[in-house]
């Protein structure tokens, strides 16, 4: 289950750094509702980062945590914001991911 919360909180990584990125291109009003949106995503993601480490290792949760952030974010950037989709981009976020899931087998629980 931890896993499970593990997961959910890199998504609402991804999204925390979504909205920062929305608030960024825009301004006013507009601007101060992706403001809120960020903050909505950073608490619940710190929150369910809380839970899955009262029983996961801290730094196999907090590498995955980032690893799916990280993951996530690039992913949305290519496909949202339309960044560069080079190889080496590509080949380092395959090994991104390669090293998540390796974390994953290698936990103790």
């Amino acid at each position: 289950m931890n896993w499970i919360l593990l997961i959910i909180a890199g998504f609402f990584e991804v999204g925390f750094a979504t909205c920062l990125g929305k608030a960024k291109e825009t301004s006013g009003l507009t601007s101060t509702y992706w403001m809120i949106g960020f903050f909505v995503c950073l608490s619940i993601s710190m929150f369910l980062l809380y839970k899955a480490t009262q029983t996961l290792p801290i730094g196999t949760a907090y590498a995955v945590w980032t690893g799916i952030g990280a993951v996530g974010t690039v992913l949305v950037g290519i496909f949202y914001f339309r960044e560069p989709a080079e190889f080496w981009r590509l080949f380092f976020l395959a090994t991104l991911i390669a090293s998540i899931i390796g974390l994953k087998f290698v936990s103790s629980q």
